[in-house]
């Protein structure tokens, strides 16, 4: 029996145990498998010359073969096996005095077979695995050229991030990033993504803006008064902002009321005064310029109105009161038809009045011009009272006996130069032939003689003939017969 570690054989006998050891300087290291390599120019039996003077660390039983053969693969994978596998240490020949075991050829054959089929078991497992390390190395790769890393700006909050996608839209999709109609993207969605672009996403924000008066409502995606202002191109220099300009404007928007400076003139007094304001009213204007108004006092346009850019508003000084006056109310005239006056008679019935009112009117002056008085309130005093009058319905006789054939032409001409309405100077006498109302009435005539008609007042003439001549006619009566 030996006193080394390792038991040695002849040529065709074989060792069935060895150390498990360690890494030292002169075991070198292990191999990617895990087996013990040794340092280069290291032989064999230096290797067991310094296993024999070593103390083990653990031992195990392991099957080799008698005899190291080049064609013989020793290798077995780590991830199979912890074995360590070290081809056979030739020894020196025993001793003459140590007697040889006894080997078994049949088992050493036996031990020969089961190793190799333990070998292609080997290679059949670490063929797939060689193939998916392979496989991964190609698409650790692909997933390095493909990966991505861009700035993604959302609303002023950037950050930096790694994707696979091809585009903005499946960036913003793969980020839950929602984008409406009055949002904005930069670059635009559809845009091919790039390592190291930039994508900024600013949100549309409402804004309920009443500017100088005129409401409406318009989107912005500045976050912030003074950008919204900017943004919409409104000028804010010496405007009146019921909100500060730094005040932020959140994703609900907010209502801003901008009143921009305006050049405004006020005449007053005899006056004008030009200032810039951004007042609401035409009345803070006025106020602004200096001006009082009292009493009647007021503006030319509304004091509650928007003043605009280069408007001129005028002050008006009003004095004044009420006046009280009576006026006469208009009769109406009522005619009625009377089948007993010849045709072409009126006869007056009733003598119309008219009536009274009294009536209140407001009367001013304004900068020292009377207005036109104002009617403010009217009271009935008296009604008014309608005149009648008779209207001739009954045909006129064709003639009169005895005086048909006379001139009676020419006794008009004389009388009253042939006017039926005349009437002489002291107004007793009127018509053509110049009746008094007492000679006409007993003629039949009704009303005055003067409101008859020609042929009327000539047929009241022959009846006056026949029955005193030419007597009523005493300057003119001789023309009948001629």
């Amino acid at each position: 029996m030996s006193n080394s570690q390792f038991e040695t054989y002849g040529t065709d006998q074989s060792y069935e145990t060895f150390e498990t050891y360690e890494p030292s300087p002169v075991h070198g290291g292990f191999d990617v498998h895990g087996a013990p390599t040794l340092p280069y120019g290291t032989t064999y039996a230096a290797y067991a010359a310094h296993a024999a003077h070593s103390e083990p660390d653990v031992y195990d039983v392991y099957d080799v073969y008698d005899s190291y053969d080049s064609h013989v693969d020793t290798y077995r994978p780590a991830y199979e096996t912890a074995e360590v596998l070290l081809p056979r240490q030739s020894a020196p020949e025993a001793p003459a005095s140590v007697a040889r075991p006894r080997v078994d050829r049949r088992a050493a054959r036996r031990r020969r077979g089961r190793f190799a089929e333990r070998s292609d078991v080997s290679v059949r497992r670490l063929l797939p695995r060689a193939l998916v390390v392979a496989f991964l190395a190609g698409g650790t790769t692909a997933f390095v050229a493909e990966d991505k890393a861009v700035e993604l700006n959302i609303d002023g909050e950037p950050r930096r991030l790694h994707t696979f996608a091809d585009d903005v839209s499946e960036l913003l999709a793969e980020e839950g990033v929602e984008v409406g109609a009055h949002d904005v993207v930069a670059p635009a969605q559809g845009t091919e993504l790039d390592s190291g672009d930039e994508i900024a996403v600013h949100y549309g924000r409402p804004v309920r803006l009443t500017l100088d008066g005129h409401r409406r409502e318009v989107w912005t995606t500045a976050r912030t008064v003074e950008g919204a202002l900017r943004q919409l191109g409104v000028r804010a220099e010496g405007a009146y902002l019921s909100t500060s300009r730094s005040q932020r404007i959140g994703r609900a928007g907010l209502a801003l009321d901008v009143r921009t400076e305006r050049s405004v003139t006020v005449m007053a007094d005899g006056r004008a005064r030009t200032i810039r304001t951004n007042a609401a009213t035409v009345g803070e204007v006025v106020e602004e310029a200096g001006i009082t108004l009292r009493g009647q006092d007021t503006t030319s346009v509304p004091q509650d109105s928007f003043p605009r850019d280069g408007q001129t508003v005028t002050v008006l000084r009003i004095t004044g009161g009420n006046e009280t006056r009576e006026e006469e109310i208009p009769f109406e005239v009522r005619r009625i038809e009377d089948p007993t006056v010849f045709k072409g008679t009126e006869v007056v019935e009733q003598a119309g009045q008219p009536g009274l009112r009294r009536v209140t009117y407001s009367v001013r002056t304004v900068n020292g011009v009377r207005q036109k008085p104002r009617r403010l309130r009217t009271e009935l005093v008296r009604e008014p009272t309608a005149r009648i009058v008779k209207v001739g319905t009954k045909p006129l006789p064709a003639s009169v006996r005895g005086a048909d054939n006379l001139d009676w032409q020419g006794l008009a001409t004389c009388e009253s130069g042939g006017r039926p309405d005349a009437v002489d100077s002291s107004g007793t006498y009127g018509g053509l032939y110049q009746f008094d109302p007492g000679t006409w009435r007993s003629l039949g005539g009704t009303g005055r003689p003067q409101d008859a008609s020609a042929a009327e007042q000539t047929y009241r003439a022959k009846k006056l003939y026949t029955r005193r001549g030419t007597s009523p006619w005493p300057h003119c009566g001789a023309r009948l017969h001629r």
